[in-house]
């Protein structure tokens, strides 16, 4: 199959254009720089229709992975990059007559800040979320979802805290932190939460690829199915990367308050960079938030590869 897959930097997007190749398919991908990987390469942004057009053209389907990520940012960004970036990859491929379309979006979608505990992949609800991320993570997944019809079904997965060897994001920041001394607990560090290691996430979404046609309009949550304490989560990610880490405690209001303020102050100073704590962040890190995949495994023909003691001892064997 002839595949384009945008964001292919990421992550997330190189091993799942490694699984594409692996199995015999046609990859091509798009993104803002050079990729080194084996594909053919189109350098620019989403939002260009012209690059994007010609990225797509000749495709049978795309994988589009591509949005602005950062934990704070201006609004207008996300909305550029997210929502009208996705709606001129969505209209490109409908042009150029893509049979099937990959959503990558995220559990945030449908995250109002309650704890989720075993539960099914709910719609996308922009009026809800929290922060800019999963607020234009949401109205993009639902201008997705409404571009599906029988000629190019679109479906919308959305991995759950991604993490793998080479992960700057989760695995990473908790790294910096733990390294820097800046890495607490968030109440009791009990919360129950989901995580996916990266090369599931890639199976799952090469399997949506396929899956596609009889499950075009829908989103499904995909994880690996073994929800772990954020404490437990953490301990198990600094051991595996050789970092001692004696967490202190902070009350969950005290640093959801605190991340707010912080978050203003950013906002307000134009400073650069991560800012220490978020109310979201902090928010995440002491709510549980894990689901039942008992349907994503089975609509998708899709179960997990790499459990996660799996790859705990992947992280330890790369660890630098």
């Amino acid at each position: 199959m002839r595949v384009l897959v945008t964001g292919a930097t990421s992550l997330l997007g190189r091993t799942t254009v490694a699984a594409l190749l692996a199995r015999g398919d046609t990859v091509s991908t798009m993104q803002r720089s050079p990729s080194g990987l084996d594909t053919t390469e189109f350098i620019g942004s989403i939002n260009d229709a012209a690059v994007v057009d010609s990225a797509v053209a000749g495709q049978e389907a795309v994988i589009h992975l591509a949005a602005k990520v950062d934990i704070v940012g201006d609004w207008d960004e996300y909305i550029t990059t997210n929502v009208e970036g996705t709606s001129t990859v969505l209209a490109a491929a409908r042009a150029n007559g893509v049979k099937r379309f990959v959503y990558v979006s995220s559990p945030s979608v449908a995250h109002s800040g309650d704890s989720i505990m075993g539960a099914a992949a709910e719609p996308a609800d922009p009026d809800k979320t929290r922060g800019h991320y999963s607020t234009s993570k949401a109205m993009a997944e639902q201008v997705a979802l409404a571009a599906s019809s029988p000629d190019m079904p679109v479906l919308a997965i959305r991995p759950h805290l991604v993490i793998g060897v080479g992960d700057t994001q989760l695995v990473g920041r908790i790294a910096d932190r733990a390294r820097a001394g800046r890495l607490p607990l968030i109440g009791s560090g009990l919360a129950l939460v989901d995580t996916t290691w990266v090369d599931n996430a890639a199976d799952a979404l090469v399997a949506a690829v396929d899956r596609a046609p009889s499950l075009g309009g829908r989103a499904l949550v995909v994880s690996n199915g073994e929800p772990r304490t954020v404490h437990e989560l953490i301990a198990r990610i600094t051991m595996a990367l050789g970092i001692e880490w004696s967490p202190r405690s902070v009350p969950r209001s005290v640093a959801i308050g605190a991340g707010s303020i912080i978050e203003r102050v950013w906002d307000r100073t134009d400073r650069s960079g991560e800012p220490p704590m978020t109310a979201f962040g902090a928010e995440q890190l002491s709510t549980a938030h894990w689901f039942d995949q008992t349907e994503t495994r089975r609509a998708l023909g899709w179960k997990p590869q790499v459990s996660l003691a799996e790859g705990f001892e992947q992280l330890a064997a790369h660890r630098t």
